[in-house]
């Protein structure tokens, strides 16, 4: 986040890429130098396989599905240019017609020859510029990719992670080292950042099963002089806005308590292939999972109500009441991913909540979580700072905690808790603390907290920002008690009217078919000086929670909230 002076160091030798030789090809990524040292080299036994799951993580960091405004510059003057030259071109016409009447009929040996020299040029000159865009401005390649992946080498697994360019997804491939990787004589744990382009994506697609291919994170930059090496470059990167804390938020929901639903490989193919087919301009437009004890689970697509049911799994838990998700087109990132999947596994936090989906390939693992919209709700009105502990977490517990996971880098909850001594309550607390800090993680895939951070330091209030304090207001507002509906009608297009009172201020909302504020009317400041353009005020939010609000799902306090929170990440 550029105003709150969140940055990024990097200091590369070299570029990452694929080279060729009388050994196999040879995968090096070049780690920041800046941080500390990272080194892995070891045979990847299932190039191919690695190869499509490495595709699938690069999908999700690209992926921005945010509307986008057209730039109607280019076009307006394409058309003024067009009328102008219009006369110009007519005449044109009329002599090339003449010149074509008077010529022999059909195409020449030497016109072939010439039109196929064209083509090879033009593609050629297009490389060309590609790369020069690449080297010259490389700002433009930040727009897309904001930061580089991050490459974690554990004693158990290799894990690379991303995050989108719209801050709605998050991926995080998981390779098992014993069955993925052969030794590695040259090993050094850690985490770091590592040189990624567009020019690696595309060497990517080059692996294959008849070449012997050695994964490599080089350590070269660590042990060489690189003051006068011309392959060496330093950048410091502006996170964008939003950018950080969005990461920071995924790290704490991976670590709440979530509905888990298992889901087969034919299953998740007929939902993207009925999404892939249809599309919907108009809510609701959500995924809702219907989820009964004994019984398979069901899909079901809205508005068009196709229902798809899970064949051979049976929902084991307790029945719940159907939970709904949105923005679930950013789930083609996992198509690439079918052919290689035994299973799919998704933790749902709850409706309008960020859910996670993972998808087991053998020795990998690919989690894509997904923000509760396609715009990032992470990071703006996150309903996330609802769940988080009411109380920050005391300098002991911090100390005890972390200090348990630097010496040991990967424990279990339970094992945690009987190492810390500390109550459950308190543990929860400080882990989520740790995790919003970027320092730990939690591995949904093997089911540990891994001691891993994401920036060569913690990450504090000031880089990424404090709660949103209208939702904070708006939760109090609504668990209190001093919100009331006075009126609930249904308008055209699945749309919805809410209007009453939270606290002292009349308020009045209309919500989509997806539950989203479209719009309002309040008496308060905040609503006076920017409407709803920078996020509704604490009495539309506070309103529309209790409005759309389920038997039960309103606690009587934050203190009694974050006790559920606490009982169901126990199992209690």
């Amino acid at each position: 986040m550029t105003q709150l002076g969140a940055h990024l160091h990097l200091a590369y030798l070299g570029h990452s890429g694929l080279k060729s030789g009388t050994g196999g090809d040879r995968l090096s990524l070049a780690p920041n130098l800046a941080r500390a040292p990272v080194a892995f080299d070891a045979e990847l036994k299932q190039p191919v396989r690695f190869r499509e799951a490495i595709s699938a993580l690069h999908d999700i960091v690209v992926c921005d599905q945010r509307f986008q405004k057209r730039d109607r510059t280019a076009y307006e003057a394409y058309r003024r240019g067009e009328q102008e030259r219009t006369s110009a071109i007519a005449r044109d016409a009329r002599h090339a017609a003449l010149d074509a009447a008077k010529a022999e009929s059909g195409i020449t040996p030497e016109f072939d020859k010439s039109f196929r020299a064209g083509v090879r040029r033009y593609w050629r000159l297009r490389d060309q510029y590609s790369r020069i865009l690449q080297r010259e401005d490389p700002a433009l390649f930040r727009m897309l990719t904001p930061c580089d992946p991050i490459v974690t080498v554990a004693d158990d697994v290799c894990l690379f992670e991303g995050f989108s360019k719209d801050e709605s997804a998050y991926g995080c491939l998981s390779v098992r080292r014993d069955d993925g990787f052969g030794a590695s004589p040259n090993l050094q744990l850690g985490t770091t950042n590592v040189d990624y382009s567009w020019r690696l994506f595309d060497e990517f697609q080059s692996l294959r099963t008849y070449n012997t291919t050695r994964f490599l994170v080089d350590p070269e930059g660590f042990t060489v002089a690189t003051t006068d090496r011309p392959d060496y470059r330093e950048e410091k990167i502006d996170l964008p806005d939003g950018w950080l804390r969005g990461l920071m938020q995924i790290q704490t929901a991976m670590g709440l308590p979530s509905t888990r639903v298992e889901l087969t490989r034919e299953a998740v193919y007929s939902l993207l292939a009925h999404l892939r087919r249809h599309r919907r301009e108009h809510s609701p437009r959500a995924l809702r999972f219907e989820l009964v004890e004994g019984e398979a689970p069901v899909l079901v697509l809205e508005p068009w109500e196709v229902r798809i049911p899970v064949h051979g799994v049976v929902h084991t838990g307790p029945s719940i009441e159907p939970i709904r998700i949105w923005g679930r087109r950013r789930l083609q990132v996992l198509a690439r991913t079918l052919p290689l999947a035994d299973r799919v596994t998704v933790h749902l936090l709850g409706t309008g909540l960020p859910s996670f989906w993972l998808v087991h390939m053998g020795e990998m693992t690919l989690t894509l979580g997904l923000s509760g919209w396609t715009t990032n709700d992470w990071t703006t009105s996150s309903a996330l700072d609802l769940l988080r502990p009411p109380v920050d977490a005391t300098p002991d517990a911090l100390e005890i905690t972390a200090g348990l996971l630097q010496q040991r880098q990967t424990m279990t909850l339970l094992e945690l808790l009987k190492a810390t001594r500390l109550p459950k309550a308190e543990l929860a607390t400080t882990l989520d603390y740790l995790a919003h800090a970027g320092q730990v993680m939690h591995d949904l895939a093997a089911g540990v907290y891994r001691w891993r951070s994401i920036m060569p330091a913690a990450v504090g209030e000031a880089q990424i920002g404090g709660r949103n304090p209208e939702l904070l207001a708006a939760q109090e507002l609504a668990i209190s008690g001093a919100t009331r509906i006075a009126r609930d009608e249904a308008l055209p297009r699945n749309a919805r009217l809410l209007a009453g009172k939270a606290g002292n201020n009349p308020c009045e909302l209309v919500l989509d078919g997806d539950a989203r504020i479209k719009r309002g009317k309040c008496d308060c400041g905040h609503h006076r000086r920017s409407g709803i353009r920078k996020g509704p005020c604490r009495h539309l939010i506070a309103l529309r929670m209790v409005g759309t609000a389920t038997s039960g799902q309103l606690p009587k306090s934050g203190n009694q909230m974050w006790e559920r929170v606490v009982n169901r990440l126990f199992g209690e």
